[in-house]
C-alpha cells in the first residue's frame, strides 16, 4: 500500500471499555430511608390506634368496669372450685377404704396408686408414685407426719394368694437401693399375695418391712396408719403434735 493511500485512511479509534454498573451508596440510602419511613408510619398508626382506644374507653368507662367485674367473678369461681376440690380430696382421703378383692382386680399401676393414696390418707401429704421403668426398687415415696422417709416397693398379684410368691430376690433389690439411693428411713415391700419364709427372714435381718396380704387387708380396710401395724419402726425424726 502506497504512503498516499495510508494517509487517506481514517485512523482506527478504540472504544473505551464499558463501565460496570455498580450500586452506589445512594440506592442503599434510599432503601434505608424507605424502611425508616415504613417503621415510622407503623408506629404512628399504632399510637393513633392506642389513643383512639383510650379515648373510647374514657367515654365508655363502664365497659372497663364490666370487664373487671367479670374477671373478678371468673377468678373467684376458679378459686372456689379449687377449694372445693381440695375439701373433697381431704374427705375422700380420710374415708378411703379398700377391700382385698378390689385391690386384686386392679392393674399393677393402679395398685401403686392405691398404696400412694393410703399413705396420703395416713397423713403423708407428699406421697407420690414413682413406679415404672428404672424406678430402682421404689414404687411409692412418702414422708410421714413424724418426718420419716418411706420407700415402698409394690408387688401386685392378679390372682392374690394363688399368684407367685414374693421371694428373697425382690427384697434384695429393695435392700440395695432403698437407703443408699432413695434415702429411706423405712423400706417396705407391699403385696396382695404371698411372701416366702426365706424372704421374711431376710427382711428381718436387713431391717426391711414386709406388708403381706393379711397386713395389707387390715391397713386398706381400716383407718390405722401403716406405721402402727409394723414392728420396730425408727423413732420420729422431729417432734410433732402426733409424737
Amino acid at each position: 500500500m502506497s504512503p498516499r493511500a495510508r494517509r487517506g485512511r481514517a485512523p482506527a479509534t478504540r472504544r473505551p471499555p464499558a463501565r460496570r454498573r455498580t450500586r452506589g451508596p445512594g440506592r442503599r440510602r434510599q432503601r434505608a430511608d424507605d424502611r425508616l419511613v415504613g417503621l415510622l408510619v407503623a408506629v404512628g398508626l399504632a399510637v393513633a390506634l392506642a389513643v383512639a382506644v383510650v379515648n373510647w374507653l374514657l367515654v365508655h368507662w363502664w365497659v372497663m368496669v364490666v370487664i373487671g367485674v367479670l374477671a373478678v367473678l371468673a377468678g373467684g369461681g376458679r378459686l372456689y372450685q379449687k377449694q372445693q376440690q381440695a375439701r373433697w380430696e381431704a374427705v375422700r382421703a380420710q374415708g378411703l377404704r379398700y377391700g382385698l378383692s378390689q385391690l386384686d382386680a386392679l392393674h399393677h399401676s393402679r395398685f401403686e396408686d392405691a398404696v400412694r393414696d393410703l399413705m396420703r390418707r395416713d397423713g403423708c401429704g407428699d406421697a407420690v408414685r414413682v413406679g415404672g421403668g428404672g424406678d430402682l426398687g421404689a414404687d411409692v415415696k412418702a414422708t410421714d407426719p413424724y418426718g420419716r422417709r418411706w420407700v415402698i416397693q409394690c408387688k401386685h398379684r392378679r390372682s392374690g394368694l394363688a399368684g407367685s410368691a414374693v421371694g428373697t430376690p425382690d427384697l434384695q433389690v429393695l435392700n440395695g437401693t432403698a437407703r443408699q439411693v432413695h434415702g429411706a428411713d423405712i423400706a417396705v415391700i407391699v403385696t396382695n399375695g404371698r411372701v416366702t419364709a426365706p424372704a421374711v427372714a431376710f427382711a428381718q435381718q436387713q431391717r426391711l418391712h414386709v406388708v403381706d396380704r393379711h397386713t395389707l387387708g387390715v391397713w386398706a380396710s381400716g383407718s390405722r396408719p401403716l406405721w402402727e401395724l409394723l414392728r420396730v419402726v425408727p423413732p420420729p425424726r422431729r417432734p410433732t403434735a402426733l409424737s
